[in-house]
């Protein structure tokens, strides 16, 4: 490391490393999860905790299933468990992460940030997401 941080080559074989951890990890989920149907009850998955604690569905809940049926190919499934999160958090992700990869392999960082109109953006997106399919059902 030198005095203004680390060189591009430390910085793309960082991001290798903690690219190959996380396709790894996500292999190993998604290994998991595909041969365990959380559409059916008695499943070994961790609850959605505020579901537990109000009854009420958060603005990510049917993400476990939505994985699940994106996984066996099931897009209209996907969308029935949450439309929102497959509409705009898998896309925000995927970019997110894409954005990440491709400036680690040029030797660049990237520290995502959010500014005050994103977060206002994301919470309010969250936050009418929730009450619409409370209310709808």
């Amino acid at each position: 490391m030198n005095a203004v941080g680390p060189s591009p080559a430390a910085i793309r074989a960082a991001t290798l490393r903690r690219a190959a951890a996380l396709v790894g990890a996500g292999a190993l989920g998604g290994l998991y999860l595909w041969h365990t149907d959380p559409h059916e009850s008695g499943q070994l998955l961790p609850p959605c905790p505020f579901k537990w604690a109000t009854g009420l569905l958060c603005p990510a809940c049917g993400g476990t299933r939505l994985a699940y049926d994106l996984l066996h190919g099931d897009v209209v499934a996907a969308f029935h468990d949450n439309a929102a999160l497959l509409v705009l958090g898998v896309p925000a992700v995927l970019w997110m992460l894409g954005r990440w990869f491709a400036a680690g392999l040029r030797g660049r960082r990237v520290r995502p940030r959010l500014t005050a109109r994103g977060g206002v953006l994301v919470m309010g997106t969250a936050a009418a997401w929730a009450v619409l399919r409370n209310l709808v059902g």
